[in-house]
Order: C-alpha cells, then structure tokens, then sequence
C-alpha cells in the first residue's frame, strides 16, 4: 500500500457541485465533462457544478467541492479509497464519494475545502493547478 500511496496523485476540482434529485435526466447537460448520474428504484440523482444544476431539480445541497484521483486505477487495487477517506475522517471532515469506472472522486463541503487540502498534503501528492471543469 505505501508505494501506491507514494505515486497516487489528488487533483482538486475548480468548481462548486451540487447534489440533487431529479424526476429524470431530460434537462441535466449529459455531455459536460463533470455530470455525475445515478438511477435507483427510489430515486434519480445528480452531482454537476453548480452552473449546470437542471430547473427541475426537487431537492438539492449545494456548496461541494471535489478531489479526482489521478489516472487510472485497477479494480485489483486494495485500500486506496480508505486510505484517503480515513485522513479525512482522522481530521473530522465529512465526505460524499462517487466513482466512476476509472477513478474515485471524494467531496467536501466547501467550508472544509482548504482543510481537506492541506490535511491530504500531509500523506498524499496533491496537485498544485486546480483541474477546471
């Protein structure tokens, strides 16, 4: 695990998100770069930036910021995503996870963006240039 630590690589996101729910997909801007869906028998939900947040939203929670982790990373990997969950919870940072078939990106609410910075600084590689969506 601490040679994968060493080389993994934690890119903050530039923008706000937000998480909603929706009544479908019909509005959300499928083709933006950072337009996260999930469809469940109870409800459908959305994580974009906060520029993109669809009129027929229901419910949403603005005021998340978001950190990729950096390239690739194989299903056989063990450990990665808790390794970064427990600093942040070590510190009492509360987090909202997505992940997507190459990577896993974590969420902070925005008040708790530049703590979660310079926590993760402490035991990873963070980039220094903010990814903009």
């Amino acid at each position: 695990m601490k040679s994968i630590k060493k080389n993994l690589i934690i890119e903050p996101l530039h923008d706000t998100f937000s998480v909603c729910k929706v009544p479908d997909f019909s509005l959300v801007n499928l083709e933006h770069s950072f337009c996260f869906t999930v469809s469940t028998d109870e409800e459908k939900s959305l994580v974009c930036p906060l520029s993109l947040v669809p009129q027929n939203v229901t419910d949403r929670e603005d005021g998340w910021r978001g950190f990729r982790i950096k390239g690739t990373l194989d299903f056989s990997l063990i450990g990665i995503l808790s390794g970064i969950l427990n600093v942040l919870a070590y510190n009492e940072i509360s987090v909202f996870v997505l992940s997507t078939f190459n990577t896993d990106y974590v969420f902070v609410k925005q008040e708790e963006f530049d703590k979660a910075l310079q926590v993760l600084k402490r035991s990873y590689t963070v980039a220094e240039t903010i990814y903009e969506v």
